[in-house]
């Protein structure tokens, strides 16, 4: 009796542990795909040897999370720090520019510009030194009346000023070459090495990233460009090639493919041209 009572709980334990596996594989869902490039002027190649990862979020939402874990400083912070003139620092804050040694920049500074503006002044002033510029005005008071005559330092400061602003209203032409004399006081290549520097740190910090905190799967595929993925819980996901291309010829593809998985059901997928991101194109 007590034989017969312990065979039947063996197999009743037996039947619920595979009711219950069977029950979880039916829970889960799985994706099967093919991957295939279509070069210029050419037939379609599948995407051989390739590792796909399956992410619980966009790639490029995760790109743009790690961005702004890793922020640049703002703007305004960057002009803060840079050595120059308070003056230089408004200007350029009012402004949407940063070259400033861009074509162009002398239809965007002022008379007033020039005047209030230390290095717009100096650099007008040596864009038209030398004789080059006839008739310009000529200060009249020097370094050494600052401080031994202060009252005519001012008023001769004023009268140059007055003097050199309307000189300026009847030559605008003298404007044209000033960007030339401030490649000294440029943050245009600093900036832009703060962007560059950032770029980079996001392109190298995001593929681990994505990996170590969303990754549900990975799917390699064979010499036919398929692979698959199982044992995924229903919800929403997508497959991605994180920061690597995938080539055929003379194109470089990308995907970041939304897709859905349902419970026991699978979710077959092409990817293509189509549905990728052109690598070469999104190159600055």
């Amino acid at each position: 009796m007590r034989k017969g009572l312990a065979r039947f709980t063996l197999v009743l334990g037996c039947a619920i542990f595979l009711a219950g596996t069977a029950w979880a594989q039916s829970a889960t869902g799985s994706i099967e795909l093919a991957a295939r490039i279509t070069p210029t002027a050419a037939r379609p190649e599948p995407v051989r040897q390739f590792t796909f990862c399956v992410l619980t979020k966009s790639y490029a939402e995760i790109v743009k999370e790690v961005e702004a874990q890793n922020a640049v400083p703002s703007r305004d912070k960057f002009i803060e720090g840079l050595k120059l003139s308070p003056e230089l620092k408004v200007w350029l804050k009012a402004h949407d520019v940063f070259d400033l040694t861009m074509p162009g920049l002398d239809r965007l500074v002022t008379p007033d510009d020039i005047l209030h503006v230390p290095e717009f002044l100096l650099a007008y002033q040596r864009s038209n030194s030398g004789g080059v510029t006839s008739g310009i005005p000529k200060p009249k008071y020097t370094d050494a009346d600052k401080t031994a005559h202060p009252e005519r330092y001012n008023k001769q400061l004023q009268e140059y000023y007055v003097a050199l602003k309307k000189f300026i209203r009847s030559n605008p032409s003298t404007v044209s070459g000033i960007e030339l004399e401030l490649v000294g006081v440029n943050p245009h290549q600093q900036w832009s090495q703060i962007q560059a520097d950032h770029k980079r740190r996001v392109l190298r910090l995001a593929p681990e990233y994505a990996q170590t905190k969303y990754l549900a799967a990975r799917a390699d595929t064979d010499l036919d460009g398929r692979a698959s993925a199982s044992g995924l819980a229903p919800g929403e996901y997508w497959v991605s090639t994180l920061n690597l291309d995938a080539n055929a010829g003379d194109t470089r593809l990308g995907w970041d493919v939304p897709v859905a998985i349902r419970p026991g059901q699978t979710t077959r997928i092409e990817l293509t041209n189509l549905n990728a991101v052109d690598k070469q194109a999104a190159v600055p």
